[in-house]
């Protein structure tokens, strides 16, 4: 059986006589003449094969199908009215869905505070929250599944087709197992820490990160010496703790407090100072989706480095 069509204009006469239980006052309402409307609520009540109101020469009832749509029909015919706005508030931004991926370094301090705050400032902007290395979110924007992203890099990485706002800068750090020889030094002179195994994550989720902490190895004429490779940044300190190297991480690491591992500044040299990382928000050039701007607007501004 085909369900039958009915245009809105049915709809909204079917509610004025329910409201009215008149069909003179239900047409005056409507800006028309009763005989029309008599007949617009025959054609709806055939189109459905269903008897809505019981006339007599005295009154107009509603039957039990009748009762039972009222409601239904009032509720379509309020989200109908709304639409507009809908469509307005969406083309400006403020309703939608934004899909955005992390680094996981970002779930230490700068997530959090921010998605709470923005989720509050803009309510009907759903925001969906992926985490994925840099290299995982590069192949996402190149297939349209994300609409930005917040990576971890070294400065100047710059990817094509995509546009960048800094939101944090900030020195790598060395963590080092509590029992390591070094743990007991406040800070460490970049020499003595050069010559120790080193787990750091693979070039491909990182690369211009990797590229400037080798660079540091290789300006000092010492080859590191890899231990072990592993991709988020937990399962690296916890390589550490279990002794099987040091690590360079961002400072902002210290806040996962793993026992059995410290965090200590590394004094760099001159000429070959300790690299720097920076967290950036990334969407398309070519963005599409209207969301973005207020994100973007939202997103905090990377502090200056203490000189």
């Amino acid at each position: 059986m085909t369900t039958p069509t009915v245009e809105l204009r049915l709809w909204r006469q079917f509610v004025a006589v329910a409201e009215e239980l008149h069909f003179g006052r239900a047409a005056v309402r409507l800006h028309m003449t009763q005989p029309p409307l008599t007949q617009a609520i025959a054609h709806l009540e055939k189109l459905l094969a269903v008897r809505l109101f019981e006339r007599t020469k005295r009154s107009v009832h509603m039957t039990a199908a009748g009762v039972a749509l009222l409601p239904q029909v009032q509720d379509l015919l309020a989200r109908a009215q709304a639409l507009p706005g809908q469509a307005r508030a969406a083309a400006a931004g403020e309703i939608g869905r934004l899909r955005l991926a992390f680094i996981s370094t970002a779930g230490f301090s700068l997530l959090p505070a921010w998605v709470r705050a923005f989720r509050e400032h803009e309510p009907q902007v759903q925001l969906e929250l992926l985490e994925a290395t840099g290299d995982m979110q590069l192949q996402a924007f190149e297939r349209h599944d994300i609409d930005a992203g917040i990576m971890l890099h070294s400065p100047g990485f710059a990817p094509a087709g995509l546009t960048r706002r800094l939101i944090a800068r900030e020195a790598l750090v060395l963590a080092l197992a509590e029992q390591h020889p070094l743990a007991a030094k406040a800070t460490l002179g970049l020499d003595e820490v050069l010559t120790q195994p080193l787990v750091i994550f693979p070039r491909r989720i990182l690369p211009s990160l990797h590229d400037a902490i080798f660079g540091m190895y290789h300006g000092a004429a010492q080859p590191p010496q890899v231990a072990q490779e592993a991709i988020q940044m937990q399962t690296i300190v916890n390589l550490v703790s279990a002794g099987l190297g040091v690590a360079w991480v961002p400072d902002s690491v210290r806040q996962f407090q793993r026992p059995g591992v410290v965090y200590r500044t590394v004094a760099g040299k001159k000429g070959r100072p300790v690299p720097v990382c920076e967290t950036s928000l990334f969407w398309p050039v070519e963005a599409v989706n209207p969301c973005l701007e207020r994100l973007v607007a939202f997103a905090p501004t990377a502090p200056a480095l203490p000189a």
